[in-house]
């Protein structure tokens, strides 16, 4: 039996079928009762649909390996991904230190990346603050704060009553600019980077309260949201290009250090401010929906392979050429 290209029926999982059907390989989704008709009628990309959370025995039976999204580790947990058997493309370890958000900005320090000041007290708040849970939650959750107050006020909707609470989140200063979202691939084959694409989010409702009048918005005395429901296709001047680049190879080489490598998908998820400076409040170690509007390529694909090259397809490439190289084992966990 061949290889097949599994993933968990959310988030990305249409590119991802997509991209491995165009590289050959037999594909299935797996998932809630209710979806399947999306995968296999509405957009007929998995040749088969599993009625799972997770059918570990199937997928081993059918010589299966995983491309993890953000659904999948935050649906089963980073424990249970840890353990699990089938064979998983990416680095495992990773997942530690992007769901930890302590490790995780030990990481980003160490690459020498600019981002967010820290409060560790909230009662030292003097400045506008952006307050997020950990893990990977597609900005559920998150709230902004102007000072210990309210922090304290928005703070108790989540349950956290005191500072014994706060190892839940963590306060960021909350840096004004443009949202940017590069996406990156790095070949731990070829030993390469590229940038994929580049987007910025639509968020619920902090995108929403725009548009509505400045005097309506205080009258009403809504909370602001960062749910993210959808995501906008972005091209970057021409001159920023080299320092979204510069932080993802740096990124990489410090991944080497700390655990291992990171490889396959990835992105920095930041602002540019208006001195034009490239500010980074975390990373996705792993790929991101905000791919998904370049299911035929983007801008930047296009230049470096002239033919449509999604990040999902990118994912099936690599998978295509270890096994031709017969260096399966180097890209799996």
């Amino acid at each position: 039996m061949g290889t097949t290209v599994a993933t968990y029926a959310s988030h990305s999982a249409l590119q991802i079928l997509h991209g491995a059907k165009g590289e050959g390989f037999q594909t299935i989704a797996f998932g809630k009762a209710r979806v399947r008709p999306l995968y296999t009628k509405y957009f007929p990309v998995a040749d088969t649909f599993i009625e799972s959370d997770y059918p570990e025995d199937e997928l081993l039976e059918r010589n299966a390996i995983i491309i993890p999204t953000g659904s999948f580790v935050a649906h089963l947990g980073v424990e249970l991904v840890e353990k699990m058997k089938v064979p998983y493309y990416g680095n495992k370890a990773v997942l530690r230190w992007e769901s930890d958000r302590t490790l995780e900005r030990k990481w980003l320090e160490k690459a020498k990346l600019r981002l967010p000041m820290i409060y560790r007290d909230p009662d030292e708040i003097d400045g506008p603050v952006i307050v997020k849970p950990h893990g990977a939650r597609g900005g559920r959750g998150y709230f902004l704060a102007r000072s210990p107050a309210d922090f304290w006020e928005k703070a108790g909707r989540l349950g956290i009553r005191d500072k014994e609470d706060l190892s839940e989140v963590q306060i960021q200063e909350y840096v004004v600019g443009v949202p940017v979202y590069p996406h990156y691939f790095y070949s731990k084959l070829n030993r390469e980077l590229e940038l994929m694409s580049v987007d910025r989010r639509y968020e619920s409702n902090a995108d929403a309260i725009g548009r509505i009048p400045a005097g309506e918005q205080l009258g009403l005395g809504l909370g602001t949201n960062y749910t993210v429901v959808g995501n906008i296709p972005l091209v970057l001047r021409e001159s920023l290009l080299m320092d979204v680049i510069e932080a993802g190879e740096r990124v990489v080489k410090v991944a080497e250090e700390l655990m291992g490598g990171l490889w396959g998908p990835f992105c920095l998820e930041g602002v540019f401010t208006e001195e034009l400076e490239f500010v980074v409040f975390e990373i996705s170690a792993r790929i991101v929906a905000g791919t998904n509007p370049f299911v035929h390529g983007s801008p930047y694909t296009w230049l470096r392979y002239d033919e449509p090259v999604s990040t999902g397809r990118r994912i099936a490439m690599e998978l295509r050429q270890a096994l031709e190289e017969e260096r399966l084992g180097e890209i799996l966990t």
